[in-house]
């Protein structure tokens, strides 16, 4: 995106570097890292990144109305409904797709948002070790706005933390140190002092919850909440007994479960912006755009990609039994931007908002970035291909 780094970075790029730069980050927390991780970090022009800083603080305006949450109450069913409901989300994430407009100049577009945390720990400690094996100049930064390591650190523990010692804030997953993200866990506990805990290890007394820590039974007085409901319901057989955390418990939550609902791709049809592809409720969709190959259909709350139809047909669309459920977006067409050994790469990045209790409005914290050679985002679209996976996107200040 910034040819003279770019050149730079290939001409300097060396696999055996690359290993070397993978063994060394592994070293932290052997083998938990499972998913690819990409050869090249991304270099950010100062006018992109303002692009994408400035539909993002476009939807924070629609999130900061007072109707948002009347706007999205339908999105949270019934059943997963849990008490104790804050007025904002405490993480929020944005994903744009680097695009090129008609006149071939760099565009953001916004493919998906949501209010619940991602790598927010590993993305510390993965970029801050690339300078140590890559170029990476001095005034480009992972970090947003006026974040620096040591401002940023400091925000996420109060982010995370609240009003509390780490003792008594749990990061709460299913089997937290199976996930693909363990990773981010641990550099979480490392950061924060908190401890991964799954569900299954809660212990209720009436309206309080503790955990085992060091062998000894501790209240939980904050969670920072990283389970997905999707993913729980799926696996209760599994799980067998576990607490129940739609209950009324005498507990804070970071950021509250309802938010992953509120702000999702529910949110798409709301955002009116020209950054923004056209999306639509499918249960409002009266007639279907004569060119229904320019659009993408997404089931409203899977996660990771999962159910997305790319090549929609119309009979894809008549076998939903639950329209109300499902968003027809305009399809996004992102730029081989950037330029890889063999042939270029597409580019998604994801901006990383931190919302402190008793700020009036986010800030925009960190980030991370997926290349990508084939149809999607995703393993399943990028297997056997090199200069893909996760990465880094480094901002020109």
């Amino acid at each position: 995106m910034e040819p003279a780094l770019r050149k730079a970075f290939n001409e300097a790029f060396r696999t055996a570097t690359f290993q070397a730069f993978l063994k060394d980050l592994d070293s932290a927390h052997p083998a938990s890292i499972p998913f690819r991780l990409a050869e090249t970090p991304v270099f950010v022009p100062k006018s992109f990144g303002a692009k994408m800083i400035e539909v993002c603080e476009y939807i924070i305006d629609l999130i900061a109305d007072p109707n948002f949450k009347s706007l999205t109450e339908k999105s949270i069913p019934a059943a997963e409904k849990v008490p104790g409901e804050n007025d904002h989300p405490h993480m929020m994430v944005f994903d744009f797709a680097v695009c090129l407009d008609s006149n071939r100049d760099l565009e953001p577009r916004l493919i998906e948002l949501q209010g619940f945390p991602s790598l927010y720990a590993f993305q510390v400690f993965y970029p801050d070790l690339i300078p140590k094996y890559f170029p990476v100049p001095e005034n480009h930064s992972q970090y947003l706005g006026a974040f620096d390591r040591d401002s940023y650190i400091k925000e996420l523990r109060s982010v995370i933390l609240g009003t509390f010692p780490p003792e008594h804030v749990i990061l709460l997953e299913i089997k937290p140190l199976e996930q693909k993200t363990a990773i981010d866990f641990y550099f979480t506990r490392d950061l924060i002092g908190i401890e991964p805990v799954c569900i299954t290890e809660l212990i209720r007394e009436g309206r309080s919850l503790f955990y085992m820590r060091k062998g000894i039974k501790t209240p939980v007085k904050r969670i920072y909440n990283r389970v997905i409901f999707d993913e729980l319901n799926a696996r209760k057989k599994e799980l067998g007994d576990f607490v129940d955390i739609t209950q009324d418990l005498d507990v804070e939550w970071a950021p509250h479960p309802s938010w992953f609902y509120r702000i999702s791709k529910f949110t798409l049809p709301l955002i009116r912006h020209p950054y923004a592809p056209e999306s639509f409720f499918l249960d409002e969709v009266t007639q279907l755009p004569e060119d229904l190959h320019n659009y993408v259909l997404k089931p409203l709350f899977s996660f990771g990609g999962q159910g997305v139809i790319i090549d929609i047909k119309k009979e894809d669309i008549l076998r939903i039994q639950d329209p109300a459920h499902w968003i027809l977006q305009k399809k996004v067409h992102y730029a081989d931007i950037i330029k890889t050994p063999d042939r270029p790469a597409k580019v998604e990045i994801r901006i990383m908002y931190l919302w402190k209790d008793g700020d009036a409005r986010p800030k925009p914290a960190i980030n991370l970035a997926r290349l990508s050679k084939g149809k999607m985002i995703g393993v399943s679209y990028n297997a056997d291909k090199e200069w893909v996976g996760g990465s880094v996107a480094f901002f020109e200040k």
